[in-house]
């Protein structure tokens, strides 16, 4: 990609800091915005087109994002697009030893995380839900059973505790 200058000759010089200064109206940071992504500018706000030209000046100057930067944007809007969220699916972030605690009918239930699962009464579980069965005798969300949410903050067991 052939460098640019972004140190301007005279007034009229495209692609120059000083076109983004306080000065510039509306309409030039417009053109501006044509002449360095090559379409429209989107209709945001004028502060957010001197921040645009700027990165853009920025990128011409010092070169732009890498391959795997920009392949791992692409995989995060694709996601986004088909799922309607990005990243892996929130889990639980417990470390072995770390003990969960819950009040139950009266009953305090205390639960160890494991490296393969957790522990409950003696008896090894490969997952919150079961062992939330287990003491209640109907479906629950581990997690939320245990006051977790995905994310791994807390968070109130949701007012069944009886």
């Amino acid at each position: 990609m052939a460098r640019r200058s972004v140190t301007p000759t005279t007034p009229s010089s495209r692609s120059t800091p000083q076109l983004v200064q306080a000065e510039a109206s509306l309409d030039e940071l417009r053109r501006e915005w044509r002449h360095l992504y090559h379409n429209e500018p989107p209709r945001i706000s004028r502060d957010l087109l001197i921040l645009g030209i700027g990165y853009r000046l920025q990128e011409i100057e010092h070169g732009g994002l890498g391959k795997a930067t920009r392949r791992k944007l692409r995989t995060l809007a694709k996601a986004l697009r088909t799922t309607g969220r990005i990243g892996p699916t929130p889990g639980l972030s417990l470390k072995p030893g770390a003990r969960l605690v819950r009040e139950w009918h009266g009953r305090t239930h205390t639960v160890t995380v494991t490296e393969d699962g957790f522990e409950y009464a003696g008896t090894s579980y490969p997952s919150l839900t079961k062992i939330a069965k287990k003491i209640t005798g109907a479906h629950w969300s581990g997690p939320r059973f245990f006051g977790l949410l995905a994310t791994g903050k807390e968070h109130p067991s949701g007012g069944r505790n009886g």
